[in-house]
């Protein structure tokens, strides 16, 4: 049987509910989606899609990072539109942190997101072995 354990970072906002900022299997880390939380404050950044977009993957970062991973590490990741409208937008961001091989990715518009987010994205990694 594989270890599990719970990943976390002070540097991420602490989970909402009753789940895990992100679980650790020994082979593959899986984060909990990622809103546009300050870590420190647990407010919303300020900004449009773009500002919320940074921040979402600044969070998953830092939780990457708790890990010794980072985006490069990502291997699926899940993006979450309040309006697809705003997909140009959130992509060019998210363009800017993917570099080299982006992983695979999937996009969809939601009818309504945490805290009415504009954009949550949820990402797996490969633990370096």
């Amino acid at each position: 049987m594989s270890q599990r354990s719970v990943v976390s970072s002070p540097d991420a906002p602490p989970a909402i509910g009753p789940y895990s900022q992100g679980i650790n299997t020994g082979s593959f880390v899986f984060l909990s989606g990622q809103i546009p939380l300050v870590g420190d404050t647990g407010n919303f950044v300020d900004g449009a899609i773009k500002e919320q977009t940074e921040q979402v993957i600044a969070n998953i970062k830092a939780l990457l990072a708790s890990q010794k991973l980072n985006l490069g590490d990502v291997v699926k990741a899940t993006v979450f539109l309040a309006d697809m409208n705003e997909f140009a937008a959130m992509n060019e961001v998210y363009a800017k942190h993917f570099t080299g091989t982006p992983p695979a990715r999937s996009t969809v518009q939601v009818a309504r997101l945490p805290r009415d987010a504009r954009v949550e994205i949820e990402v797996i990694a490969q633990v370096r072995t």
